[in-house]
């Protein structure tokens, strides 16, 4: 396990060079690219799976909602949410 632990972060740490450098060369979209494995390879080490993704993900959609509502909507919303992600350092 260490050992493969070891190889996610250095393949981690050659993926971020090559995310900087196709920033510095103006290769935005392929930096996106790189960006989803760098995001993959973090998932992995840190134990945080699909589920977890989507439900931050609907998360950080449902956000976003309540801005167009109505301002009785907005506090009904804002108690019922609930942290669903912790924190991992």
């Amino acid at each position: 396990m260490a050992n493969s632990e070891e190889q996610l972060l250095w393949i981690l740490a050659a993926l971020e060079k090559c995310r900087s450098e196709l920033v510095t060369g103006n290769n935005r979209e392929t930096a996106q690219l790189v960006s989803v494995a760098i995001l993959d390879i973090r998932m992995k080490l840190n134990g945080i799976g699909d589920t977890d993704l989507k439900a931050l993900c609907d998360e950080m959609l449902a956000e976003d909602e309540p801005a167009r509502q109505p301002p009785e909507l907005k506090a009904s919303v804002a108690q019922r949410r609930r942290p669903l992600l912790r924190l991992v350092k």
